[in-house]
C-alpha cells in the first residue's frame, strides 16, 4: 500500500506543471486592466513615501554617523534596505501594472525575484539582530559595557552575506525564480515544491532560514524584554538621574525595534501564507485575484519604517522638551527665590543703620 501511495505521489508530482508554463506567454496579466492601474497607482504612492522617508532617515543618520550608537546603525542599515527595495524593485512591478503586463522578460524576473528577496531578507535579518541587541542590553546589563561599533559593523557583514547567500542559491540550480501567478512580477519558484522532493526541500529551507527561525528569535527576544521590563521599573526609579535616563533612551530605542518588527511582520506574514499554501498545497488552489493582496500588503512593509521613527522621536523629544522645560522652570525659581531673599536683607540692613 505504501509502494502504491509513493507511486502515486511522484506520478502526481510529474504530472504537475506550474501555471508559468501551462500557458505561452506567463507574463500576461491575469487580472483586468482596472485592476492593475489601480494595483500601479498603490505601488507608485507606496514607493515614493518609502523612497523619500527612507532617504531621509539615511541623511539625516549620515550627518551624525560618528555618533551613532550600534542600535542606530543597526536601524540605518534597515532604512538602506527598504529604500533597496523601493529603487531597484517597484519601477520593474509599477511599469509593469500599467502596461498590463510583465514588460521585462525572465532575465527582468529573475532579476527582480532576486532584488526582492535579496533585501526582504537582509530586512528580516537586521530586525533579527536588534532584536537579540535590544534583548541582551535590557536583560543582560554587562552586555553594553563591550558592545562597540565595530561590532555593530562585524554584524552588517554577516547579514548583506547571509541575505546573498540565500537570494543566490536559487541561481545554482537548487530552486528559481518566476513570475506570480497573476504575472505583473516575480518572486521565489515556490511551485517547485509541487514537483519533487528537491522543490520541497528548497522551499523548506528558505521557509525555516529566511522566515521561521528568525521570527522565533524576534519573538523570543521581545517576550523576554516584555518579563524583565515590568520586573525592573520599580529598581530604575531608585538610581540617580543619568542611569534613569539612560534607560529611558534605551526603552525609547527598543519601542522603536518592537514597531518595526510587527509592522514587518504583519505586512509578510500573509504573503508567505499564500507562499507556503500554494507550495504545499494543492496545485493551483490559490485564487488569483487573492494572491496579489497579500503581495501588494508585502511590498508596503518598507514606507512604515520612517513613520515609526518620526513618531517614536518626536515622542521622545516632547518628553525631553517638557523636562527642559521643567528643569528650566525650576531653576528660574530658585533664582527668583535667592534674589528676592538677597534683597530682603538688604533692605533689612538699610533700616537697621
Amino acid at each position: 500500500m505504501s509502494g502504491m501511495a509513493s507511486d502515486r505521489s511522484n506520478s502526481s508530482q510529474e504530472e504537475y506543471i506550474p501555471h508559468y508554463l501551462q500557458k505561452e506567454d506567463p507574463f500576461a496579466s491575469k487580472l483586468s486592466r482596472e485592476a492593475d492601474i489601480i494595483a500601479g497607482f498603490y505601488l507608485t504612492i507606496i514607493g515614493i513615501l518609502s523612497t523619500l522617508g527612507n532617504g531621509y532617515v539615511i541623511f539625516m543618520s549620515s550627518k551624525r554617523k560618528k555618533k551613532l550608537r550600534p542600535a542606530e546603525i543597526m536601524t540605518v542599515n534597515l532604512a538602506v534596505c527598504d529604500l533597496g527595495i523601493s529603487v531597484v524593485g517597484k519601477p520593474f512591478s509599477i511599469i509593469s501594472f500599467f502596461s498590463h503586463r510583465w514588460m521585462f522578460g525572465w532575465i527582468g524576473c529573475r532579476w527582480y525575484g532576486w532584488a526582492g528577496f535579496f533585501f526582504g531578507c537582509g530586512s528580516l535579518i537586521t530586525m533579527t539582530a536588534v532584536s537579540l541587541d535590544r534583548y541582551l542590553k535590557i536583560c543582560h546589563l554587562s552586555y553594553g559595557t563591550w558592545l562597540k561599533r565595530h561590532h555593530a559593523f562585524i554584524c552588517l557583514a554577516i547579514i548583506w552575506a547571509y541575505a546573498t547567500f540565500w537570494a543566490t542559491v536559487p541561481f545554482a540550480g537548487v530552486g528559481s525564480y518566476a513570475p506570480e501567478p497573476f504575472g505583473t512580477s516575480c518572486t521565489l519558484d515556490w511551485w517547485l515544491a509541487q514537483a519533487s522532493v528537491a522543490g520541497q526541500a528548497f522551499v523548506l529551507s528558505i521557509l525555516f532560514f529566511c522566515l521561521l527561525f528568525p521570527t522565533a528569535v524576534i519573538v523570543f527576544s521581545y517576550v523576554k524584554i516584555i518579563l524583565k521590563v515590568k520586573s525592573s521599573t520599580k529598581e530604575v526609579a531608585h538610581y540617580d538621574t543619568r542611569i534613569q535616563n539612560s534607560h529611558i533612551l534605551e526603552m525609547k530605542l527598543t519601542k522603536v525595534a518592537m514597531l518595526i518588527c510587527a509592522g514587518f511582520l504583519i505586512a509578510w506574514i500573509p504573503y508567505a501564507v499564500v507562499s507556503v499554501w500554494s507550495a504545499f498545497g494543492r496545485p493551483d488552489s490559490v485564487p488569483i485575484q487573492f494572491s496579489v493582496i497579500p503581495t501588494l500588503l508585502a511590498k508596503s512593509a518598507a514606507m512604515y519604517n520612517p513613520i515609526i521613527y518620526q513618531v517614536i522621536d518626536c515622542k521622545f523629544a516632547c518628553c525631553r522638551s517638557g523636562g527642559l522645560k521643567a528643569k528650566s522652570s525650576l531653576k528660574k525659581s530658585r533664582t527668583y527665590t535667592l534674589s528676592a531673599h538677597r534683597d530682603s536683607a538688604a533692605m533689612n540692613e538699610t533700616q537697621l543703620e
